[in-house]
Protein backbone atom coordinates (compact mmCIF):
# COMPACT_ATOMS: atom_id res chain seq x y z
CA UNK A 1 0.00 0.00 0.00
CA UNK A 2 1.13 3.69 -0.70
CA UNK A 3 0.39 5.11 2.67
CA UNK A 4 2.23 2.06 4.27
CA UNK A 5 5.61 2.03 2.19
CA UNK A 6 5.78 5.71 2.73
CA UNK A 7 5.45 5.13 6.43
CA UNK A 8 8.14 2.65 6.37
CA UNK A 9 10.46 4.62 4.29
CA UNK A 10 9.81 7.70 6.78
CA UNK A 11 11.32 5.43 9.92
CA UNK A 12 15.04 6.65 9.36
CA UNK A 13 13.84 10.16 10.21
CA UNK A 14 15.95 12.16 12.91
CA UNK A 15 14.52 12.33 16.79
CA UNK A 16 15.71 13.43 19.73
CA UNK A 17 18.20 10.48 21.14
CA UNK A 18 16.59 8.49 17.91
CA UNK A 19 13.40 7.44 20.53
CA UNK A 20 11.58 7.57 17.47
CA UNK A 21 8.66 8.79 19.74
CA UNK A 22 5.58 7.98 16.94
CA UNK A 23 3.45 5.68 15.39
CA UNK A 24 1.72 5.39 12.25
CA UNK A 25 -2.02 4.28 11.47
CA UNK A 26 -2.81 2.96 7.85
CA UNK A 27 -6.24 2.88 6.38
CA UNK A 28 -7.02 2.42 3.11
CA UNK A 29 -7.49 6.15 2.25
CA UNK A 30 -5.65 8.21 4.47
CA UNK A 31 -2.02 8.10 6.92
CA UNK A 32 -2.36 9.12 10.78
CA UNK A 33 0.42 9.93 12.80
CA UNK A 34 0.79 9.50 16.46
CA UNK A 35 2.95 10.33 18.93
CA UNK A 36 4.06 7.56 20.90
CA UNK A 37 4.06 8.11 24.56
CA UNK A 38 6.32 5.12 25.61
CA UNK A 39 8.99 6.72 23.92
CA UNK A 40 8.59 9.77 25.16
CA UNK A 41 11.81 11.37 27.66
CA UNK A 42 9.11 12.56 30.43
CA UNK A 43 12.49 14.24 32.57
CA UNK A 44 14.52 15.79 30.08
CA UNK A 45 11.34 16.59 27.24
CA UNK A 46 8.55 16.88 29.97
CA UNK A 47 6.40 19.20 28.08
CA UNK A 48 6.71 17.34 24.90
CA UNK A 49 8.66 19.36 22.78
CA UNK A 50 11.31 17.71 21.33
CA UNK A 51 8.62 14.85 21.18
CA UNK A 52 6.52 16.94 18.58
CA UNK A 53 9.36 18.26 17.26
CA UNK A 54 10.57 14.63 16.18
CA UNK A 55 7.37 13.86 15.01
CA UNK A 56 7.63 16.78 12.33
CA UNK A 57 10.64 14.89 11.26
CA UNK A 58 8.89 12.15 10.06
CA UNK A 59 5.74 13.89 8.78
CA UNK A 60 8.18 15.94 6.23
CA UNK A 61 9.71 11.86 5.27
CA UNK A 62 6.86 10.76 4.56
CA UNK A 63 5.41 13.22 2.71
CA UNK A 64 8.65 13.37 0.53
CA UNK A 65 8.73 9.68 0.35
CA UNK A 66 5.28 10.57 -1.41
CA UNK A 67 6.07 13.30 -3.73
CA UNK A 68 9.04 11.11 -4.57
CA UNK A 69 6.90 8.37 -5.70
CA UNK A 70 5.12 10.80 -7.51
CA UNK A 71 1.81 11.52 -5.31
CA UNK A 72 0.76 14.41 -3.35
CA UNK A 73 -0.97 14.20 0.06
CA UNK A 74 -3.25 16.84 1.75
CA UNK A 75 -2.16 16.82 5.79
CA UNK A 76 -4.26 18.15 8.07
CA UNK A 77 -2.23 18.93 11.45
CA UNK A 78 -3.95 18.83 14.50
CA UNK A 79 -0.95 18.46 17.07
CA UNK A 80 -1.53 18.24 20.91
CA UNK A 81 -0.32 15.73 23.21
CA UNK A 82 -3.04 13.27 23.24
CA UNK A 83 -2.01 9.95 22.80
CA UNK A 84 -5.17 8.95 21.30
CA UNK A 85 -5.56 11.97 18.71
CA UNK A 86 -3.60 12.22 15.56
CA UNK A 87 -0.47 14.79 15.24
CA UNK A 88 -1.30 14.63 11.31
CA UNK A 89 -3.52 12.93 8.92
CA UNK A 90 -2.40 12.62 5.42
CA UNK A 91 -5.26 12.07 2.62
CA UNK A 92 -6.21 13.10 -0.88
CA UNK A 93 -3.33 11.43 -2.67
CA UNK A 94 -3.33 12.34 -6.09
CA UNK A 95 -0.72 12.22 -8.92
CA UNK A 96 1.65 14.74 -8.97
CA UNK A 97 5.06 16.14 -11.00
CA UNK A 98 8.41 14.71 -9.02
CA UNK A 99 10.44 18.08 -9.50
CA UNK A 100 14.01 17.05 -9.54
CA UNK A 101 15.22 18.84 -5.82
CA UNK A 102 12.18 15.95 -4.82
CA UNK A 103 14.28 13.31 -5.76
CA UNK A 104 17.51 14.58 -4.32
CA UNK A 105 16.10 15.24 -1.37
CA UNK A 106 14.48 11.60 -1.37
CA UNK A 107 17.92 10.43 -2.25
CA UNK A 108 19.18 11.99 0.80
CA UNK A 109 16.97 10.58 2.99
CA UNK A 110 19.10 7.27 2.27
CA UNK A 111 22.65 8.83 3.78
CA UNK A 112 21.75 11.30 6.02
CA UNK A 113 22.89 10.75 9.80
CA UNK A 114 24.33 12.66 12.48
CA UNK A 115 28.13 13.21 12.84
CA UNK A 116 29.08 14.41 16.44
CA UNK A 117 32.48 14.43 15.50
CA UNK A 118 33.53 18.20 14.83
CA UNK A 119 33.83 19.63 11.49
CA UNK A 120 36.54 20.26 8.83
CA UNK A 121 38.27 23.90 8.59
CA UNK A 122 36.32 24.29 5.33
CA UNK A 123 33.99 26.89 6.05
CA UNK A 124 30.58 26.74 3.71
CA UNK A 125 30.21 28.17 1.02
CA UNK A 126 27.75 31.40 1.33
CA UNK A 127 25.85 30.50 -1.57
CA UNK A 128 24.85 26.64 -0.30
CA UNK A 129 24.36 28.46 3.03
CA UNK A 130 21.47 30.61 1.44
CA UNK A 131 20.57 27.11 0.00
CA UNK A 132 20.13 25.68 3.05
CA UNK A 133 18.50 28.85 4.65
CA UNK A 134 15.62 28.95 2.02
CA UNK A 135 14.87 25.86 3.11
CA UNK A 136 12.75 27.93 5.91
CA UNK A 137 10.69 30.30 4.49
CA UNK A 138 7.63 30.27 6.29
CA UNK A 139 6.26 30.41 9.71
CA UNK A 140 9.61 28.47 10.74
CA UNK A 141 12.70 30.63 10.77
CA UNK A 142 16.68 29.66 10.46
CA UNK A 143 18.83 32.28 11.63
CA UNK A 144 22.64 32.19 11.44
CA UNK A 145 24.05 33.44 14.38
CA UNK A 146 26.96 35.77 14.75
CA UNK A 147 30.22 35.34 16.35
CA UNK A 148 29.16 37.19 19.76
CA UNK A 149 25.68 35.40 19.87
CA UNK A 150 27.95 32.23 18.76
CA UNK A 151 30.21 32.92 22.07
CA UNK A 152 26.38 33.39 23.96
CA UNK A 153 25.10 30.07 22.73
CA UNK A 154 28.40 28.13 24.05
CA UNK A 155 27.73 29.67 27.70
CA UNK A 156 24.24 28.77 27.50
CA UNK A 157 25.02 25.35 26.35
CA UNK A 158 27.32 25.00 28.93
CA UNK A 159 24.57 25.87 31.60
CA UNK A 160 22.18 23.62 30.06
CA UNK A 161 24.60 20.33 30.68
CA UNK A 162 25.65 21.57 33.58
CA UNK A 163 22.15 21.45 34.72
CA UNK A 164 21.27 18.08 32.76
CA UNK A 165 24.68 16.69 34.93
CA UNK A 166 23.56 17.67 38.23
CA UNK A 167 19.66 16.15 37.72
CA UNK A 168 19.90 12.28 38.83
CA UNK A 169 16.73 11.60 36.78
CA UNK A 170 17.78 13.23 33.87
CA UNK A 171 21.35 11.34 34.01
CA UNK A 172 19.24 8.21 34.33
CA UNK A 173 17.28 8.77 31.57
CA UNK A 174 20.33 9.84 29.17
CA UNK A 175 22.20 6.92 30.17
CA UNK A 176 18.96 4.67 29.15
CA UNK A 177 18.81 6.03 25.61
CA UNK A 178 22.06 5.73 25.05
CA UNK A 179 23.54 2.69 26.70
CA UNK A 180 21.65 0.59 24.08
CA UNK A 181 22.94 -2.40 21.77
CA UNK A 182 22.64 -1.68 18.02
CA UNK A 183 20.49 -4.84 18.06
CA UNK A 184 17.54 -2.94 19.72
CA UNK A 185 17.02 -0.43 16.71
CA UNK A 186 16.61 2.03 18.96
CA UNK A 187 18.46 4.83 20.90
CA UNK A 188 22.07 5.65 20.87
CA UNK A 189 24.98 2.78 20.78
CA UNK A 190 28.31 3.29 21.30
CA UNK A 191 29.56 3.64 17.70
CA UNK A 192 27.83 6.98 17.36
CA UNK A 193 29.10 8.48 20.06
CA UNK A 194 32.89 10.43 20.51
CA UNK A 195 35.47 8.64 22.28
CA UNK A 196 36.39 12.09 24.32
CA UNK A 197 34.64 15.68 24.42
CA UNK A 198 36.21 17.76 21.53
CA UNK A 199 37.74 20.71 22.10
CA UNK A 200 35.42 23.14 20.42
CA UNK A 201 34.03 26.54 21.32
CA UNK A 202 30.40 25.04 21.94
CA UNK A 203 30.48 21.71 23.84
CA UNK A 204 28.73 19.21 22.56
CA UNK A 205 26.56 16.79 24.43
CA UNK A 206 27.72 15.32 27.71
CA UNK A 207 26.51 11.39 27.47
CA UNK A 208 27.89 11.08 30.73
CA UNK A 209 30.32 8.13 28.96
CA UNK A 210 32.20 7.61 26.25
CA UNK A 211 31.35 6.07 22.96
CA UNK A 212 33.69 4.59 20.60
CA UNK A 213 33.84 6.85 17.58
CA UNK A 214 37.43 8.56 16.99
CA UNK A 215 36.58 12.17 17.89
CA UNK A 216 39.50 13.17 15.56
CA UNK A 217 41.31 16.14 15.47
CA UNK A 218 38.92 18.60 14.35
CA UNK A 219 37.30 22.26 15.90
CA UNK A 220 34.29 24.08 14.89
CA UNK A 221 35.84 27.48 14.27
CA UNK A 222 34.70 26.70 10.44
CA UNK A 223 31.25 26.01 12.03
CA UNK A 224 28.23 27.83 11.38
CA UNK A 225 25.77 28.49 14.35
CA UNK A 226 21.84 28.94 13.68
CA UNK A 227 19.09 29.25 15.60
CA UNK A 228 15.49 27.67 14.31
CA UNK A 229 12.57 29.79 15.33
CA UNK A 230 8.95 30.46 15.04
CA UNK A 231 6.19 32.60 16.04
CA UNK A 232 4.21 30.03 18.17
CA UNK A 233 5.35 28.20 21.18
CA UNK A 234 3.11 25.60 21.09
CA UNK A 235 2.17 22.15 19.70
CA UNK A 236 1.76 23.66 16.15
CA UNK A 237 4.68 25.32 16.50
CA UNK A 238 7.06 22.00 17.41
CA UNK A 239 5.29 20.24 14.81
CA UNK A 240 6.37 22.55 11.84
CA UNK A 241 9.76 22.92 13.08
CA UNK A 242 10.32 19.13 12.74
CA UNK A 243 9.24 19.05 9.67
CA UNK A 244 11.83 22.67 8.15
CA UNK A 245 14.28 20.36 10.24
CA UNK A 246 13.60 17.84 7.84
CA UNK A 247 13.58 19.70 4.75
CA UNK A 248 16.64 21.97 6.27
CA UNK A 249 18.44 18.82 6.85
CA UNK A 250 17.86 16.80 3.80
CA UNK A 251 18.64 19.78 1.56
CA UNK A 252 22.22 19.96 3.59
CA UNK A 253 23.38 16.49 3.16
CA UNK A 254 22.48 16.65 -0.29
CA UNK A 255 24.81 19.53 -0.67
CA UNK A 256 27.69 18.06 1.89
CA UNK A 257 27.02 19.81 4.50
CA UNK A 258 26.31 18.06 8.22
CA UNK A 259 24.15 19.08 10.52
CA UNK A 260 23.89 18.66 14.31
CA UNK A 261 21.00 19.35 16.59
CA UNK A 262 21.73 20.88 20.11
CA UNK A 263 18.32 19.94 21.96
CA UNK A 264 19.62 20.61 25.29
CA UNK A 265 19.63 23.45 25.39
CA UNK A 266 16.35 24.42 24.08
CA UNK A 267 14.64 21.75 26.36
CA UNK A 268 16.10 23.91 29.60
CA UNK A 269 14.13 26.62 30.64
CA UNK A 270 16.67 29.28 31.64
CA UNK A 271 18.68 28.24 28.44
CA UNK A 272 15.80 28.45 26.38
CA UNK A 273 15.39 32.01 27.64
CA UNK A 274 18.61 32.96 26.69
CA UNK A 275 18.46 31.84 23.10
CA UNK A 276 15.33 33.31 23.06
CA UNK A 277 16.74 36.84 23.29
CA UNK A 278 18.70 36.24 20.54
CA UNK A 279 15.63 36.41 18.09
CA UNK A 280 13.21 39.45 17.76
CA UNK A 281 10.82 40.07 20.23
CA UNK A 282 7.66 37.49 20.24
CA UNK A 283 10.04 34.77 18.59
CA UNK A 284 10.73 31.30 20.13
CA UNK A 285 13.82 29.20 19.82
CA UNK A 286 13.16 25.53 18.89
CA UNK A 287 16.38 24.47 18.22
CA UNK A 288 19.97 25.02 18.15
CA UNK A 289 21.98 23.89 14.62
CA UNK A 290 25.81 23.55 13.94
CA UNK A 291 26.46 23.30 10.35
CA UNK A 292 29.71 22.34 8.48
CA UNK A 293 32.02 20.41 6.36
CA UNK A 294 32.23 16.80 7.40
CA UNK A 295 35.71 15.66 8.33
CA UNK A 296 36.54 12.95 6.12
CA UNK A 297 39.07 11.59 8.61
CA UNK A 298 38.68 9.00 10.24
CA UNK A 299 35.72 7.89 8.32
CA UNK A 300 31.91 8.46 9.01
CA UNK A 301 30.29 7.14 11.87
CA UNK A 302 27.53 4.55 11.41
CA UNK A 303 23.98 5.00 11.23
CA UNK A 304 21.90 4.83 14.17
CA UNK A 305 19.61 2.09 14.15
CA UNK A 306 15.82 2.02 13.85
CA UNK A 307 12.51 -0.35 14.98
CA UNK A 308 11.32 -2.39 12.60
CA UNK A 309 8.61 -1.24 10.71
CA UNK A 310 5.68 -3.64 12.53
CA UNK A 311 6.74 -1.75 15.42
CA UNK A 312 5.80 1.71 13.98
CA UNK A 313 2.87 0.92 11.17
CA UNK A 314 -0.06 -0.37 12.09
CA UNK A 315 -1.97 -1.11 9.02
CA UNK A 316 -5.95 -1.63 9.80
CA UNK A 317 -8.05 -4.19 7.85
CA UNK A 318 -9.92 -2.56 4.76
CA UNK A 319 -13.31 -3.08 6.05
CA UNK A 320 -12.75 -0.93 9.15
CA UNK A 321 -13.01 2.58 9.16
CA UNK A 322 -11.28 5.51 11.70
CA UNK A 323 -14.32 6.12 13.50
CA UNK A 324 -15.10 2.73 13.93
CA UNK A 325 -11.64 2.47 15.41
CA UNK A 326 -11.48 5.28 17.58
CA UNK A 327 -14.80 3.86 19.89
Amino acid sequence: MLAGAAATAARFAPSILNTQPWRWRVHPDQLELFAEPRRHLRVTDPDGRLLILSCGTVLHHACLTLAAQGWAAQVIRTPSMSATAPLAVLHGFEPATVAPVTRQQEQAMRTRHTDRRPVSDQPIAPPVLRAITACAPGAVRLQILTAEQVLELAAAVSRADAMRGQDPLARGELNYWTSRPVTEGIGLPPQVLPDRPAQTTVAGRGFGHAGTLPTGPGHDRSATYALLYGHSDDPTGWLQAGETLSAIWLAATAMNVSVLPLSDVVAVPGTREALRRMLKPFDHPYLALRLGIADPMPGAPPRTPRLPAAHLVEALPPNVSCREERR
